[in-house]
């Protein structure tokens, strides 16, 4: 049996060892590590290899992502680092930030009311616990201008990026907006009509974006009221994006199409947008969810023979390709005892040993009674 993940990864196979949550937002799962008590030094660097592994949903645990909660550099009380499925490392992640709250408040104890302020590479986020379960986040201000998006398209008389691209043959007016990673925004008529898998990874590559990009279509039915769909990237077609539902509503309302606030829906499920102002904060209210939390068996790091892992090993799953623990092994007794019998015996003896047992077995639950019918 192959290791989900080989010793080359050991340091996140490590953290995964030490326990792990998976949470969703909207659908858009991730899996959460609370790293925050340990150290991040040396050879820790996670692997993007052994993040494609673990998040692949037929070879691995699955998820859009994964999440480290880590100690703070800047002044913050917590650092966020995510890696998409395909093991890149993004700017920021609404719907992961929103797990990774509601994670801090499963883990802590915390109620209502309780902010946190959590470092990322977007900049410094703080999302807020509502009475209701969900988390409200203060996302910081939109990024309207063409180098801190990126994007090469120029600013237009709506006041952010936008023109037309031609995709598949195709000539697409688009709007960009970033909220610390870059989100490209199409308006369209009809949103079921859209080939999201076609157009979207052809967006995301597009030379317009020289970081990549991710990819919303968006259809207007009220000023207060969207339907979005989302190809994010580094992961493709997902439930739902945090950021990309509030680069949404930012491009909307720059492009008259919007109001300040929205309800915006997504595959799995809507989020309530709200912009404070031209230059003002963003802010995205919407639910986080624990689904299940877990434990990644490391069948290459050695484990005390006193501890409660040792004790719950089954060596004949565990040890199938030989033993994995040989300098605390659970079993060595027995095996040795087996190994003594098979050198002391010739394989005559050995079959007419397991013979008779077998005969006393079958003898043992005959009546003993002189023949007589049992009662």
């Amino acid at each position: 049996m192959k290791p989900l993940v080989s010793s080359s990864h050991a340091p996140l196979t490590g953290w995964l060892a030490q326990g792990f949550s998976k949470y969703q937002g909207l659908g858009n799962d991730f899996l959460l590590i609370d790293a925050r008590m340990l150290s991040e030094v040396g050879n820790s660097e996670p692997n993007a290899e052994a993040v494609r592994q673990i998040c692949d949903r037929r070879f691995g645990v699955g998820a859009d992502g994964l999440i480290l909660a880590l100690p703070p550099r800047q002044g913050g009380e917590v650092r966020m680092r995510i890696f998409n499925a395909d093991g890149t490392e993004p700017e920021m992640c609404g719907n992961g930030i929103r797990c990774l709250a509601r994670f801090l408040a499963d883990r802590d104890g915390e109620g209502p009311g309780r902010r946190w302020s959590i470092e990322t590479l977007a900049g410094t986020i703080v999302p807020e616990l509502q009475g209701d379960g969900s988390v409200r986040v203060d996302m910081g201000p939109p990024c309207l201008s063409p180098e801190t998006i990126p994007t090469t398209l120029a600013v237009g008389p709506a006041g952010l990026p936008q023109g037309d691209l031609m995709v598949a043959g195709q000539t697409l007016a688009v709007a960009a907006a970033g909220m610390g990673n870059p989100h490209v925004v199409i308006p369209v008529a009809d949103l079921d009509a859209v080939d999201l898998e076609g157009l979207g990874p052809l967006l995301e590559h597009h030379g317009a974006f020289p970081a990549r990009t991710n990819v919303h279509f968006v259809q207007v039915l009220a000023p207060d009221h969207l339907r979005m769909r989302v190809w994010e990237r580094g992961a493709g077609p997902t439930l739902a994006c945090g950021t990309g539902a509030c680069a949404t509503l930012v491009a909307c309302h720059r492009l008259g199409l919007a109001d300040r606030r929205a309800r915006l829906d997504l595959p799995g499920g809507p989020l309530d947008i709200e912009w404070d102002g031209a230059s003002g904060p963003v802010f995205m209210t919407g639910p986080a969810q624990a689904v299940f939390h877990g434990r990644l068996a490391d069948p290459e790091r050695a484990v005390a023979e006193d501890s409660p892992q040792a004790a719950a090993i089954d060596c004949s799953v565990a040890c199938v390709q030989g033993c994995i623990r040989p300098e605390a092994c659970p079993s060595s007794e027995a095996r040795a005892r087996v190994q003594q019998l098979l050198d002391m015996r010739s394989l005559d003896e050995l079959v007419a040993i397991a013979t008779n047992s077998l005969e006393d077995r079958l003898m043992g639950r005959l009546p003993r009674d002189g023949g007589g019918q049992a009662g």
